[in-house]
């Protein structure tokens, strides 16, 4: 399924664009609808794991690299995907969750990373050397982030050389909007300029040539750009096009190159759609997805206590707020304001910084106390059409509701990524 990532570029200079949507999440129900969609569609599946999220030393989900595909294969496996159509990607994979340590410290151990990732059989790679580490600049300067890079490419080949594996596609560059979505309200983001993409791309080129990387160079098929899509916590940046040509533009001197789009979620399916055909054909989404599912978690909590008199009142929302108040590292710092606006922000936000403590045992059994409540219950309609207005006739079983929940939003990415040709 690799044919598929490198025929983008040939697929937008034939007047054809498509695109693959890019979803990064490490949640096991995000995963099963991914697939389940796949497994109807019979279209690629692109998943991701970040180097913060799954990393040789487990991340903060505890789990490697070969872990992650375990888990996924696994669901792949439930849900009759055949396993051909899966396309595992590894995103911001170099230093960064080591940046506080010694570049010494932190590149090792980022080698460590990508050596493990190709070993797992992750076959899109996107290598990102940005971050300054301890006594570094926060921001590197081109030429000291292209080494970089070429010094983790170089591993990653070798990795695959060793595993007996294809090797890798690359993706490269890193101007990217803030994880998560920024912290603060936005009116407009400026879209990467032409002339730093281009020195980007020429500085990337000559490096990897001058490390004898010619031929995993020829192998990268997209460079992260920022296209000037955004979220914070109560907004969302759209995708302009006009402001965006220029950057576009610049692919017409690249054949085989085509632009990563990162934090495109909440975007409408026009924009998606759009950026597709002007040359944006990997459409990355995360919090978008587990927006969605907070979303049905909290709107099936309600349903639950209207229902089930021995639920209580909303006991899912109050487990998570009991959580996030007693470990508030994953969203503090990113929230700001009065006490009320960050007890908003904790569950609303579409920063979705929740996201982080689904996995935690407080959350799991909340979740599990919600859907041992609904189970065997059919919903009513008219509870339906109060809290699912959208998905009314999607299914009223809580299982069934959640995950067509998800499937809403990718939904949306997949006809926008198969539809971008008839905006031409």
């Amino acid at each position: 399924m690799s044919s598929h990532l490198l025929d983008l570029a040939t697929a937008r200079r034939s007047g054809r664009p498509r695109g693959i949507t890019s979803v990064c999440s490490a949640h096991p129900t995000i995963i099963r609808a991914a697939l389940r969609r796949g497994s109807v569609t019979n279209q690629p599946v692109l998943i991701e794991a970040t180097c913060n999220q799954v990393n040789h030393l487990g991340g903060y989900t505890g789990m490697t690299p070969a872990d992650f595909v375990g888990m996924v294969e696994l669901i792949a496996l439930e849900e009759g995907l055949d396993r051909n159509q899966l396309i595992f990607g590894g995103d911001h994979l170099g230093p960064n969750p080591w940046r506080k340590e010694p570049s010494e410290v932190a590149l090792a151990k980022a080698r460590d990373m990508v050596m493990a990732y190709v070993r797992a059989g992750f076959s899109k790679i996107h290598l990102d050397t940005s971050m300054g580490c301890a006594g570094e600049p926060a921001a590197l300067d081109d030429d000291t982030i292209a080494a970089r890079a070429a010094d983790l490419c170089r591993v990653a080949e070798a990795a695959a050389e060793a595993a007996g594996l294809p090797q890798p596609l690359y993706v490269l560059g890193t101007e990217v909007p803030v994880p998560g979505g920024a912290d603060h309200v936005l009116e407009t983001v400026e879209p990467t300029s032409p002339d730093a993409a281009r020195k980007t791309i020429s500085i990337h080129r000559e490096t990897f040539l001058a490390a004898g990387l010619e031929d995993a160079f020829e192998r990268v098929l997209a460079f992260v750009v920022q296209p000037g899509v955004e979220f914070g916590s109560e907004n969302v940046v759209a995708y302009n096009p006009a402001k965006a040509a220029d950057l576009a533009a610049v692919l017409n001197d690249h054949e085989g190159l085509v632009f990563e789009a990162h934090s495109t979620d909440y975007q409408s399916e026009t924009a998606l759609a759009a950026l597709v055909r002007d040359g944006f054909p990997i459409l990355k989404v995360g919090p978008g997805v587990t927006f969605a599912y907070r979303e049905a978690l909290y709107a099936l909590d309600m349903i639950a206590s209207e229902l089930v008199s021995s639920y209580g009142a909303r006991p899912l929302a109050a487990a998570m707020e009991r959580l996030m108040l007693d470990h508030p590292v994953d969203w503090q710092g990113h929230y700001h304001g009065g006490e009320d606006s960050l007890r908003l922000q904790r569950h609303y936000s579409y920063s979705d910084r929740i996201r982080y403590y689904w996995n935690r045992p407080e959350a799991a059994s909340a979740v599990a106390k919600l859907l041992n409540a609904l189970n065997g219950r059919t919903i009513p309609q008219p509870l339906m059409h109060q809290f699912f207005p959208g998905l009314a006739m999607a299914g009223n079983t809580a299982d069934g509701i959640i995950l067509a929940s998800v499937d809403h939003v990718l939904a949306s990415y997949d006809r926008a990524v198969h539809q971008a040709s008839s905006q031409i």
